[in-house]
């Protein structure tokens, strides 16, 4: 019966294409927004939040501010302490930074970062070279003066090549040369630093031979290994909460930015699907208006079918499976075109395609379900139709 009934059903479609199409077209409509923007927004999100985590979730940035308290507190020693008294971190990389004049020759480059760290930094930021080497720990200790480029300021700087093995010189207070030993491979801007164009010093060297230091720059965080990002960066806010307060330091954590972007694009996404889900119901109006429609048309074999013997029950079961295969039909075309345009717009855009499962999943059961609660009205007319009235329908 279910089968004959679909049979009638597709019969019924193809004798009506005009009708039909303009009937499909809300639920295409609606249900291509729907799936649209859900896989739209679900790549958005993935991208970001892949962005945002190539520079590593389990890297904390604390950034002093204010004056006199932080010059007791944020010191050489800040990073033992801190160590000391929380737990899961791994190593805290203190990081001395300002900006400077550097010169090669005839190439003259002005408000360049400055950064002093030590050996550790590169490792633990995952850094890579293009050419030469990282400064050593014995660099670092006998306070030697050599630096490390990012990509874009070497390219600038030695624009024929031949940075590694050369000499830069460093204007702060007064000109001092520095030998290049490494160039870094280019790498996206993380934790607030951009490696392309920045010059890196041993950590010693900058606080003897670059510029008095009385206060860390920053200092970054690594979280250990099998422990919650999340978890240590709100342990670290109450800790420093109680020695410094919270308005001398800020503290930057990927992971919870990542947290927080996620809740938002979701929250957006959602909202934006919702206003689109209302055309589905405005199509649904319309799949109610066109059976309608239908069975005013066919009341005559309604009689018939009737007068042969079929049930009202048999009669609403018909238009009923009629109206399901009809929005189905708009939900299957809704979801292929749904899906092209999000594969467009995101090959355009150079994000990655992520296809939203759920998403298609609850087009096709909303689909149905358009199709039951538009259709059963007309199916209901239509099985309470008298016979003799219906075999006398003009």
């Amino acid at each position: 019966m279910v089968a004959e009934n679909i049979k009638l059903a597709f019969s019924s479609m193809v004798q009506n294409k005009m009708r039909t199409l303009l009937s499909l077209l809300g639920i295409v409509i609606g249900v291509a927004s729907v799936v649209a923007i859900l896989n739209l927004g679900e790549s958005v999100t993935d991208s970001m939040l892949e962005s945002m985590a190539s520079g590593g979730l389990d890297m904390l940035t604390i950034t002093p501010r204010g004056a006199a308290r932080e010059t007791e507190i944020f010191t050489d020693e800040f990073s033992d302490t801190l160590m000391r008294n929380v737990s899961g971190i791994k190593t805290v990389l203190p990081v001395l930074s300002s900006i400077a004049v550097m010169r090669n020759g005839q190439e003259i480059l002005s408000g360049e970062s400055i950064q002093g760290v030590t050996s550790a930094f590169f490792e633990e930021n995952s850094l890579e070279l293009s050419d030469g080497s990282f400064f050593t720990l014995m660099n670092n200790i006998n306070r030697r003066q050599v630096v490390v480029l990012g990509k874009d300021l070497a390219d600038e700087l030695f624009p024929v090549g031949g940075a590694v093995g050369s000499y830069v010189s460093i204007f702060r207070n007064q000109a001092k040369s520095y030998l290049v030993v490494g160039v870094l491979a280019e790498k996206d801007a993380t934790l607030g630093v951009s490696y392309n164009y920045t010059a890196f010093i041993p950590y010693n060297t900058y606080e003897q031979r670059f510029s008095r230091v009385t206060q860390v720059s920053n200092y970054i965080v690594k979280v250990a290994e099998g422990s919650d990002a999340l978890s240590v960066s709100d342990d670290i806010e109450s800790y420093l909460d109680v020695i410094a307060g919270p308005d001398y330091y800020m503290l930057f954590s990927p992971a919870t930015m990542v947290e927080m972007a996620g809740e938002i694009t979701g929250t957006f996404t959602a909202f934006l699907a919702a206003i689109a889900a209302i055309s589905l119901l405005v199509g649904g109006i319309g799949i109610m208006n066109i059976m309608l429609v239908s069975v005013i048309e066919r009341t005559r074999e309604i009689g018939i079918r009737k007068a042969l013997g079929a049930t009202p029950r048999i009669i609403r079961t018909q238009f009923l499976v009629e109206s399901v295969i009809l929005t189905l039909s708009g939900g299957l075309i809704g979801i292929l075109m749904g899906s092209l345009l999000s594969y467009a717009v995101v090959s355009a855009s150079g994000w990655n395609l992520h296809f939203s499962l759920p998403a298609i999943a609850v087009s096709l059961l909303f689909s149905a379900f358009i199709g039951i609660f538009f259709g059963y009205y007309p199916a209901y007319k239509a099985s309470k139709l008298d016979p003799i009235d219906a075999l006398s329908h003009e």
